[in-house]
């Protein structure tokens, strides 16, 4: 049986990867929109590049939602780098124990 603390890491993991989850999701419906509004921008009214303003509004928010997400020193820290050396470690691990 489970204790009441690995039921909390549980549940705040799961949290956690719920908020990833979404973060992904806002990225991709970014990309896809502000790609549609550049299209219909230069197509139709190329002479105003009126799609900058959601592109730059819409992407501080997304900045936002990144840092709330993944905090503020996610990205080239210390920290990463080293998960990211022993994620590829363990891959190469699991390669060559699959051969």
């Amino acid at each position: 049986m489970e204790t009441k603390s690995e039921y909390e890491s549980y549940l705040k993991a799961s949290k956690h990867v719920k908020e990833i989850k979404g973060f992904y999701i806002h990225l991709l419906c970014y990309v896809l929109v502000i790609s549609l509004l550049v299209y219909l921008n230069l197509k139709y009214s190329p002479e105003h590049l009126w799609f900058i303003y959601p592109l730059t509004g819409w992407g501080v928010g997304l900045i936002g939602h990144a840092i709330g997400v993944f905090g503020t020193n996610t990205l080239f820290s210390k920290n990463w780098e080293e998960k990211k050396i022993k994620e590829f470690i363990d891959e190469e691990q699991r390669k060559n124990t699959n051969l």
